[in-house]
């Protein structure tokens, strides 16, 4: 079998198509998870904790450079070319996670209950042709 025809039998099979749907459909859904978080979530964090800001959590692993008059932000001391230990975008991206988790949580709960079948319905009850056989065989019996 070549290589070519091989790699296409492959990438062709149902589940790997799955997979890449998945994944196409999970990083954007990713994106929205972040957008939640960064715009919606962590405003509301800041305010309820007086203006707490995660992503300007850091600690200069090294002092800017002589002569550095701009603010100390994470963005501007990045752009400046200053190494920095960021744990406050970790700790953002830890509740991207935490949120992202759980709803795949929720979506998947929900898909195995709507997987999960009746119970099977109980069997029909016998013909009364069959039922009376019965009878005769165990009056025999007896």
């Amino acid at each position: 079998m070549s290589f070519a025809k091989e790699f296409r039998e492959f990438a062709l099979k149902g589940s790997v198509v799955d997979l890449a749907v998945g994944v196409i459909i999970g990083g954007a859904f990713g994106k929205i998870v972040d957008s939640l978080v960064k715009d919606i979530i962590m405003p509301v964090v800041s305010r309820i904790f007086g203006g707490l800001d995660f992503s300007n959590w850091f600690v200069l692993l090294r002092d800017p450079p002589s002569g550095y008059s701009g603010p100390m932000t994470y963005e501007a001391l990045t752009k400046a070319g200053v190494p920095l230990f960021a744990y406050g975008n970790f700790v953002t991206v830890a509740i991207n996670f935490a949120i992202l988790a759980f709803i795949i949580f929720l979506m998947v709960r929900s898909i195995n209950r709507m997987r999960r079948e009746a119970p099977p319905p109980a069997p029909a009850a016998p013909p009364e042709d069959v039922v009376l056989l019965r009878e005769i065989r165990d009056a025999l019996k007896r």
